[in-house]
């Protein structure tokens, strides 16, 4: 069915998921070819919907419907409708992983959120799975983009359930995953050569030492900011989504719903990098930062986040500390998704100017750096005076 290669055993990966799920995941060794159109794909996709779940194996292929949801920069969404001989309609969600992005994802630990994130009342529920991909539920809500992130009401809904997000516990190790994965970014991504010319003079032109300083001075920074303000800024470690942009989020308006979805690199992090992630996808991919949430719309954000409930319990002291952490962890977001970039420049066969992509958010990580600085060590400052008017 396609060329491509096998992510995970099908076969072991359902296992894995039905031993924590009230229900059966089923598996499939088959493969699609996320590079395919609409109408040659279709007939594949229903094959593996058909091999997938056994008693769809015998319906007429026009008793199924195919059509495409969402084509993002990493994934194609396709949304199948089944008509069953009972009459019942049922549609399901088939995500296509793009080729290679096992070299920034971990599809293991993606799986081992999924199972819990849904048991919490996260995304859609797990149904099956097959050599580059899985099939979920059907959510029938409509996905954000990005002036919708700066709506008001929107805004403090996907705080509120960003604020539950970080509160679900998943098994395993606690370690915060920023630096680990963004050095292994960086490993893979100061590596690679181009087979296309074009390409290879504008990845020759990308200083990786200059890039791996940059790295160096602000992992210090954040550290020693932790360490010098462990009441007020230390950037507490959860379960973040570490991707929440628009697309990733989805909204009903007539049940006045939202949903959380897509949680390929979800791990545990700091909660600083999770806020400030999802402030800069306010941007889109056009990386136009104009559009980045001023004080006022992020101070909004924070008070749902920090007080669901109750907005006029926070204090300005905790609404400041948060704004400060999550505006400092901005910055290793940019550089985070500048590596991701040049990776998928290399091995994604998706028509998006992934170096492009590198210079914009290389360059805006830049332009803020000094500002964001000078912004923590004031707080810092500031804190500090506090502190020593409380000791006399």
């Amino acid at each position: 069915m396609g060329a491509v290669k096998n992510i995970w055993n099908a076969m072991e990966v359902a296992a894995q998921a039905s031993d924590c799920s009230t229900s059966q995941i089923h598996s499939s060794s088959l493969s699609v070819d996320p590079s395919l159109p609409l109408s040659p794909v279709s007939p594949l996709i229903i094959e593996l919907c058909k091999d997938l779940f056994k008693k769809w194996s015998n319906l007429e292929n026009s008793r199924f419907s195919v059509e495409t949801v969402s084509g993002g920069i990493t994934n194609q969404l396709l949304k199948v409708t089944v008509k069953e001989e009972n009459g019942n309609t049922v549609s399901v969600t088939v995500r296509l992983y793009g080729p290679n992005t096992d070299y920034v994802i971990n599809r293991e630990r993606e799986l081992q959120a999924i199972k819990y994130l849904s048991v919490a009342g996260f995304g859609a529920n797990l149904l099956g799975v097959f050599a580059n991909g899985m099939v979920q539920s059907f959510i029938n809500a409509r996905t954000l983009v990005p002036s919708d992130m700066r709506n008001p009401k929107l805004a403090a809904d996907i705080a509120k359930e960003l604020r539950r997000f970080h509160q679900v516990e998943i098994p395993g190790s606690k370690e915060p995953q920023l630096w680990i994965d963004m050095f292994k970014f960086f490993e893979k991504a100061s590596a690679l050569e181009f087979d296309d010319n074009e390409k290879q003079k504008v990845y020759k032109t990308i200083s990786f030492s200059e890039v791996h300083n940059e790295m160096i001075e602000l992992k210090m920074f954040l550290l020693i900011m932790e360490q010098e303000l462990t009441d007020r800024f230390n950037a507490p470690v959860v379960f973040a989504h570490n991707d929440l942009l628009s697309g990733n989020i989805m909204f009903n308006d007539e049940e006045d719903k939202l949903y959380v979805i897509d949680f390929e690199y979800g791990s545990y992090n700091y909660r600083g990098f999770d806020i400030g992630n999802h402030f800069n996808e306010y941007a889109g991919y056009e990386c136009d930062y104009s559009l980045y949430p001023n004080k006022d719309e992020q101070y909004h954000f924070l008070r749902h986040y920090i007080q669901p409930e109750n907005q006029q319990e926070v204090s300005d002291k905790e609404l400041e500390a948060l704004y400060v952490e999550a505006n400092t962890y901005m910055l290793a977001s940019h550089l985070y998704w500048a590596l991701w970039g040049i990776i998928q420049a290399k091995f994604s066969p998706i028509n998006f100017d992934y170096l492009g992509y590198f210079f914009l958010r290389y360059n805006e990580y830049k332009r803020q750096k000094e500002r964001c600085f000078s912004m923590a060590r004031s707080h810092l400052a500031q804190s500090e005076t506090g502190l020593n008017m409380k000791a006399q």
